[in-house]
């Protein structure tokens, strides 16, 4: 439990710009309180201690508003920014570096047995409000966007948004981790962005058109005119 401490502190100083030191982390900061109690929680849940570890993780719930299950494993450097919310099921995997901002939910759909809920890889973020629901993996440094619903497995170096969750892009590969979860892809803008140009681009042309008829129409009619005065002459 204690070989964690340390890596757990620094996750929160390098992720945080309002940390501003390790006691403040220890003392002030929900998402350092439950890491830390369910280290402690999972210790107990493994040595078969499970009423004792479940005791330990609602209290955590009612202390930090994070609720991991002592069956979760999590890997070093979980940060979970502010917290409240948050719900990781029993049989979730973490791995290194993962954060995960407030109102994520790592769950099940309720139709699974056994392994119920998401893998999820190294220095994965996932955005505020994002549910990945399911026993599938999302891949090492992906990025899941607030609001996401993601129900299939995510590959590595992936970003996702939407509900249901799509890939917006792949093999974005940057080596360090990219908390910017505001500057996403939005393929649905995107495409009405080009459609609405399209509309623009054809009224144009009609208007165009309607104006050469017009010209050629008064003409005509001009035409017709002095032919008739041409006619009244004679």
């Amino acid at each position: 439990m204690f070989k964690h401490l340390r890596r757990d502190i620094q996750a929160v100083l390098d992720r945080d710009p309002a940390a501003r030191s390790a006691l403040e982390v220890v003392l002030c900061y929900p998402s350092f309180k439950a890491v830390r109690r369910h280290r402690r929680a999972h210790w107990l849940w493994t040595h078969d201690l499970k009423l004792l570890a479940r005791i330990v993780s609602q209290r955590t719930r009612r202390i930090t508003g994070i609720e991991i299950h002592p069956g979760a494993t999590i890997g070093e450097g979980l940060f979970i920014d502010h917290g409240t919310g948050v719900v990781i099921g029993e049989t979730a995997e973490l791995g290194d570096n993962v954060t995960l901002y407030q109102g994520v939910t790592l769950g099940g759909t309720g139709k699974d047995v056994g392994k119920r809920h998401p893998t999820i890889g190294n220095n994965v973020v996932v955005g505020s409000g994002a549910k990945v629901l399911g026993p599938f993996k999302v891949g090492d440094h992906s990025k899941i966007g607030a609001g996401a619903i993601v129900l299939k497995e995510v590959p590595p170096h992936c970003t996702v948004v939407g509900n249901p969750g799509r890939v917006v892009r792949m093999n974005d590969e940057r080596v360090d981790i990219d908390l910017d979860q505001v500057n996403l892809p939005d393929p649905v803008k995107e495409r009405i962005m080009a459609l609405t140009a399209r509309v623009e681009e054809l009224e144009r042309c009609v208007n165009c058109e309607r104006r050469q008829s017009d010209a050629a129409c008064a003409e005509r009619a001009v035409r017709q005119l002095k032919e008739e005065l041409k006619n009244e002459d004679l």
